[in-house]
C-alpha cells in the first residue's frame, strides 16, 4: 500500500504522520513530532526542521506528503515563523523527490470529521477512529498531520 506523510506545519514543533492507504482504509505507520529549542536562532532551528524531516522521508519513503496551509488566526507575527518553516519542510520533500500536496485547514477538517468547522477534539476522535487507534495520537501536532495524510488519501491527487 502506498504511503503518505502528512505534516502539520510550525518552528517549534512540525507534526509528522505516515499512513498506508489502499484507496478503501488507512492504517497508522508511525507519528512524531520535530522539535526545535527555542533559544537558538531562527536559521538552526529551520536547519534542524529540514535535517529532521529528511532523515523521517529517508526512512519512511512516502509517495506523496500533504501539508496544512498557513492559516492567520489572530497573531500575524507568528504566522511568519511557521509560514518559513512551511517553506523549509516543502524544500525538505521536494529534495526527496517527493512531490507535496496543501490542504487548507478546512478541507482536512472536512474529509476527516464531515465538519470543515469541527474542533480539534473532534479531528483527533476520528484520526484515531480511522486508523483503529487504541486513543488520539499524541502529541497534538502529530495526530494534525495524520488527519492531513488522511485527507490526502480521500480526496488528493495520486
Amino acid at each position: 500500500m502506498p504511503l503518505i506523510m502528512g505534516i502539520d506545519p510550525g518552528l517549534a514543533h512540525a507534526g509528522w504522520g505516515i499512513v498506508s492507504h489502499d484507496g478503501q482504509r488507512g492504517r497508522h505507520v508511525a507519528h512524531g513530532v520535530l522539535n526545535t529549542k527555542s533559544n537558538q536562532p531562527s536559521s538552526l532551528r529551520l536547519q534542524s526542521l529540514f535535517k529532521g524531516l529528511c532523515s523521517v522521508l529517508e526512512e519512511y519513503k512516502p509517495e506523496s506528503v500533504a501539508i496544512e496551509t498557513l492559516y492567520f488566526a489572530k497573531n500575524i507575527s507568528s504566522a511568519l515563523p511557521v509560514a518559513q518553516a512551511r517553506g523549509v519542510l516543502l524544500l525538505a520533500a521536494a529534495e526527496s523527490g517527493i512531490p507535496a500536496f496543501e490542504y487548507t485547514p478546512l478541507q482536512i477538517k472536512q474529509a476527516v470529521v464531515g465538519n470543515g468547522r469541527a474542533d480539534k477534539n473532534q479531528v483527533q476522535m476520528m484520526v484515531a477512529l480511522l486508523l483503529k487507534l487504541p486513543e488520539s495520537p499524541k502529541p497534538d501536532h502529530a495526530a494534525d498531520a495524520l488527519a492531513a495524510a488522511i485527507c490526502h488519501a480521500h480526496t488528493g491527487e495520486r
